[in-house]
């Protein structure tokens, strides 16, 4: 599934914090946006995802017009958003959380999905998700999404907060949602080297607007985006 996002500009109560930004993202490729805090990231998510009204410019995902639509009727053209803040129900139980999130008639195969991605969560699915530790919390969205058999994946800040463990394993799951499924992703981060063992291209996010990019096997990757990131 590839996106593109053209002149996009978008922000809270009319003042502008995402300004013009342009990306391009084709099937099967992540794109790490990178940025200190304060800088549009998460803005631009929301206004890809359809919760902030976009201003200017225009969002088009797998060649259908996304520029107006609601956040339900993005997610309705295969598009899973893992948010930053803990989006789960936390009085319901892990399978309930999941059963929410799957369209899929068959919950099964959802639940083949999780197992492969995270196999702990099939014997937590009667436990509630709100006594789920952080990063078993984070797994569970990550899991909510994959099994909802989404193409495309906006995710926010996924790492934050997370033992190194945890970590590894997420970035694991991300690559082998990628090379199975080819799903394409766009990932919000700060932590620079977890964003560039699994993204295929990276954008520096400065002020609203996108300072930077490039691909991540370029050798000087890691100083250009340390260089915007240390200012």
């Amino acid at each position: 599934m590839g996106v593109s996002v053209e002149r996009l500009s978008s922000g809270y109560a009319g003042a502008v914090v995402v300004r013009e930004v342009s990306l391009a993202i084709a099937p099967g490729q992540i794109l790490a946006v990178l940025g200190k805090n304060g800088m549009g990231k998460s803005t631009l998510l929301k206004a890809m995802m359809g919760f902030l009204p976009k201003m200017h410019g225009s969002v088009v995902i797998a060649g259908q017009e996304a520029t107006r639509l609601s956040p339900h009727r993005v997610a309705r053209l295969g598009v899973g958003y893992v948010a930053q803040e803990k989006a789960l129900f936390q009085d319901l139980s892990v399978e309930e959380n999941l059963r929410l999130a799957v369209r899929r008639p068959d919950f099964e195969a959802a639940l083949a999905e999780v197992e492969a991605s995270f196999p702990f969560l099939l014997d937590r699915l009667k436990q509630r998700a709100g006594t789920l530790s952080g990063g078993e919390q984070k797994m569970l969205l990550m899991a909510r999404s994959l099994a909802s058999g989404a193409k495309f994946l906006l995710v926010d800040e996924i790492t934050e907060g997370l033992q190194p463990s945890v970590i590894d394993r997420l970035a694991g799951v991300i690559r082998d949602a990628r090379d199975r499924h080819g799903t394409t992703m766009l990932l919000v981060e700060q932590h620079l080297p977890f964003a560039l063992a699994v993204a295929d291209r990276w954008a520096v996010l400065d002020r609203g607007e996108i300072a930077d990019s490039g691909g991540t096997a370029e050798p000087d990757a890691a100083a250009r985006v340390t260089g915007h990131l240390s200012v």
